[in-house]
């Protein structure tokens, strides 16, 4: 299977470093920056108060804490907590962070009339195989997967995640980045900062950067063009397209698909939302990228302090 992650990358790379721009002509408080992979995507940091020899215990905090989440959503770490739970279509006593998330899924599954759907990894899986096959993928093949497809056959608590169909399987692809971006956000202001500029492949911002004024963050398309930037205060930001990541070379099969449908989304080229939250707005640009716009306005309602910042 052919995936090309450098598209999402550039993604995050580009908003996060917006971030990171120098102003104000006080002298600024130290600050400590880190650069790595968090789910498979560019990650980085920027802490506003520490020196880096200071700040060295905490990002080995943050790294543990990055490798245990990914230890929980990662499809492509064969013992995580989504890994097992695809391969059994059970999984006994889910982590906490699991069970949160899916809650989240499962409000976004209602609010967006099922547009939001993490049972679509069947047909992920018979468009990335059909793609490394260097064809398009079947129809039965395509029926198979629509026909496991659908929220109403998961069923979760604290004593076990439940696939009812079988054959079904679950992405959290879609919320997991955002959700890993507010987990570090957390730990971050538990260890008492409080100007930080966290991207796990969504961007959180909370305080200020280190010249006193709020963060900046740009939103890039798929090929790399600025289209806008905004300042975030206290607030998330996530981006998703389609074509974000592609699983075949010519970059024409993309990732997000339209659970209804059974076909790859084609609404938009490209939605941003922020939020109070990474994982909501994750969540939320996800869904509206298979929702055509009209539907838009109709699901923010649903959660305040939600907007969406570009949708093209």
């Amino acid at each position: 299977m052919i995936l090309s992650l450098s598209r999402r990358r550039f993604l995050t790379v580009s908003a996060a470093a917006c971030g990171l721009a120098a102003g104000g002509a006080h002298a600024a408080p130290p600050s400590a920056r880190w650069r790595g992979t968090a789910m498979g995507a560019a990650a980085s940091l920027h802490l506003v108060g520490l020196a880096a020899e200071a700040a060295a215990p905490i990002l080995t905090d943050v790294a543990r804490e990055v490798r245990r989440l990914e230890d929980i959503f990662s499809l492509y770490r064969p013992g995580s907590e989504i890994a097992r739970l695809n391969a059994a279509g059970r999984l006994a006593r889910p982590a906490p962070d699991l069970l949160a998330v899916l809650s989240l899924a499962g409000h976004l599954n209602a609010a967006t009339g099922g547009a939001f759907d993490p049972t679509v990894q069947p047909l992920f899986a018979v468009a990335a195989r059909a793609a490394a096959d260097g064809c398009a993928p079947e129809a039965e093949a395509v029926a198979a997967a629509r026909a496991v497809v659908g929220w109403d056959g998961v069923a979760f608590d604290a004593d076990a995640v439940r696939l009812d169909r079988p054959g079904a399987a679950l992405t959290l692809n879609g919320i997991a980045q955002g959700y890993v971006t507010d987990r570090i956000a957390a730990l971050l202001r538990a260890r008492g900062l409080t100007d930080i500029l966290v991207d796990m492949g969504e961007i959180a911002a909370r305080g200020h950067r280190p010249d006193g004024h709020a963060w900046q963050a740009g939103i890039a398309d798929p090929e790399g063009a600025l289209l806008k930037r905004l300042r975030l205060a206290d607030r998330a930001l996530a981006t998703s397209a389609p074509l974000g990541t592609v699983l075949d070379p010519e970059g024409r099969i993309g990732h997000i698909f339209d659970p209804a449908a059974g076909v790859q989304a084609a609404a938009l080229r490209l939605v941003s939302v922020s939020a109070p939250e990474a994982a909501l707005a994750d969540g939320l640009s996800t869904a509206l990228c298979v929702l055509p716009a009209a539907r838009h306005a109709a699901v923010l309602r649903r959660f305040p302090d939600t907007r969406i910042e570009l949708a093209v």
